[in-house]
């Protein structure tokens, strides 16, 4: 057979490429494609329409603006994750300003935007809706502070197109009144998600939110602050489309929620501070529940079950650990869709009178035979094993972020080290990208810490907790881990020479956060992971004053933090007296 002549350099032709661009969508495939050369480069520039940037100060909003300038959407994190838990200073960083001010000039195809944990001015509200409340369909102000309702107002005012709003979990320092809702219901037709979950917003009318669902006939998800659900029985008449709601508060006797009764589609409930004679208001709609929150309700190991037992085609749960082993036991009996599964910390005292009040391994392999759908299991265990683990790595094959969080209620656990069960885990859970491990002293080893870096090939995000006895642990880990991008430490005792040595042998790591360990009073030795556009901030050890369960105030002593990170800003110049740099180098 006669050969043929390949040419096999003939380059793409730009045509060819900017027709393909808008179909990948991966940022890693993206960003692969930037570096072939300049032109893929250009090209990617002008095609690409959504970007994430995981730290404000890793960049500047100029650099985003001469780089994207088609951008659709835009989402921006601040302060450290570890913020939502008190453990970094109030003072941080983490301003939204100037990034509003750059948006309010320039990005005219913007029309999605998402800050996460910043600090949000009203100023900064009034500049973004005024400059681009016209093409803006999605404003999302997630775990945000520093605003009040003074700058929502100016969101229904100028934000006509707005599909999606959302403030869960943020802080409002000062809520004037709830005319900012009127506002937004008068002007508004598309909104599709109204979203105020967990914030301090109570003055709602709710002939306001009526208002809405009438000129919102697409208005799909409303989650609310504590409103009186009785008030809420016209609403639900009028949102027909409605799938998802959350939020309502439970004051009257039981007897008088019989008149409630939900839209027809619901399909995803939060349900907070509701007790166990109203929980029949949600029996209607269980058998069509995918997603069901608990996390905020006041219901007992028993109650759980009962309910559970109702849902059969839940795909996401959230609770906290109440739900006890039993709970769990039942839901892998009744649940087989489930994919997301998140069980955090209740109180102390709770479920102390009653021992089925509390997760353990056997709801872990319960849970691990029963619901072989999971991609997410964040959950919080008394006890643990390394079978349990085993099981995990065993049956979880889809499973794509495991988080395990090892409580000190119990005096004594007699399985640990866990090194092989951790072993097993990260072996069988082929497509773990997300992966945090916090146990208590003595939980994993330096060999099990060794296994973590040598088979998490995949995993980009971690978090670990008391693991590990030496540096030389922490250096074996840190030989794997090809493709690990974020790793938080906390209560870990290595060495300020050894974490350097460390970031220095991951090759993909761009963030570093540490709580609690070997830290010196200059930090001297870190100075060895020092090289260009690498920021190091240190907040020297502090005691803080919280208020425990009793009510008393408390000094809590809080070891000192290492945040580092990749920065083509340069050291930032917004340092409160709370952060040091350490001598960061740049070209």
């Amino acid at each position: 057979m006669e050969e043929r002549n390949v040419k096999t350099n003939v380059p793409m032709p730009d045509v060819v490429l900017q027709c393909l661009m808008p179909y990948i969508h991966d940022p890693r495939d993206r960003a692969s494609i930037s570096l072939v050369c300049r032109r893929w480069n250009q090209i990617d520039a002008m095609t690409r329409k959504r970007v994430t940037i995981a730290m404000c100060y890793s960049t500047t909003p100029q650099r985003l603006r001469r780089r994207f300038r088609n951008l659709e959407s835009l989402k921006l994190k601040g302060k450290p994750r570890a913020a939502m838990f008190n453990l970094i200073p109030e003072d941080w960083g983490g301003y939204v300003t100037p990034w509003v001010n750059e948006i309010a000039k320039s990005f005219d195809c913007l029309k999605a935007v998402h800050f996460r944990r910043m600090i949000v001015k009203d100023s900064d509200i009034e500049l973004l809706a005024r400059s681009r409340g016209q093409q803006l369909e999605s404003l999302r102000l997630d775990k945000c502070c520093g605003f009040s309702s003074d700058g929502l107002f100016h969101i229904g005012r100028f934000c006509r197109r707005l599909k999606t709003l959302f403030i869960e979990e943020s802080l409002l320092i000062y809520e004037r009144d709830g005319e900012w809702l009127h506002e937004l219901a008068m002007n508004n037709t598309a909104l599709e998600t109204l979203n105020f979950y967990q914030t301090d917003i109570t003055r709602v009318r709710f002939e306001d939110l009526e208002l809405m669902a009438r000129n919102c006939r697409s208005l799909v998800s409303v989650k609310i602050s504590d409103s009186e659900f009785l008030g809420l029985v016209n609403f639900f008449r009028t949102a027909s489309m409605l799938e998802e709601f959350g939020g309502g508060s439970f004051n009257e006797e039981a007897e008088r929620y019989n008149v409630v009764s939900f839209p027809p589609k619901i399909c995803r409930l939060a349900i907070p501070y509701v007790e166990k004679d109203k929980i029949s208001i949600v029996n209607p709609v269980a058998s069509s529940l995918k997603k069901l929150d608990l996390l905020y309700s006041l219901l007992d190991t028993e109650d759980h079950c009962l309910l559970i037992q109702r849902c059969p085609n839940l795909e996401v749960l959230e609770c906290r650990d109440v739900i006890g082993d039993r709970g769990l036991e039942v839901l892998a009996q009744c649940c087989r869709r489930l994919r997301r599964l998140r069980i955090e910390r209740g109180a102390d005292d709770q479920g102390m009178e009653d021992e089925e009040g509390l997760v353990s391994q056997r709801g872990l392999m319960a849970l691990a035979q029963g619901c072989l759908e999971l991609e997410y299991l964040a959950v919080y265990v008394s006890d643990i094993t390394n079978l349990s683990l085993e099981y995990v790595g065993t049956y979880l094959k889809n499973l794509c972020d495991f988080r395990l969080v090892l409580l000190d209620r119990e005096a004594v656990i007699r399985d640990l080290p866990l090194d092989n069960g951790v072993r097993a885990l990260l072996r069988g859970c082929q497509k773990l990208i997300r992966f945090a491990l916090y146990l208590r002293s003595g939980g994993l080893s330096d060999i099990g810490l060794k296994y973590v870096g040598q088979y998490s090939e995949n995993v980009r995000w971690m978090l670990l907790g008391y693991v590990g006895q030496t540096d030389e642990g922490l250096l074996e880990f840190s030989k794997g881990c090809p493709s690990l991008q974020t790793l938080e430490m906390r209560a870990c005792n290595f060495s300020e020479r050894a974490l350097a040595a460390a970031v220095m042998r991951l090759p993909s790591l761009r963030y570093l956060w540490v709580q609690g360990y070997g830290a010196s009073t200059t930090g001297n030795d870190l100075l060895a992971m020092a090289r260009p556009f690498w920021n190091i901030e240190l907040i020297p050890p502090r005691q803080i004053v919280i208020d425990n369960q009793n009510g008393q105030e408390v000094v809590d002593e809080q070891p000192a933090h290492i945040i580092a990170y990749y920065s083509l800003a340069g050291p930032r110049t917004d340092f409160p007296a709370t952060v040091r740099p350490l001598q960061p180098q740049h070209p």
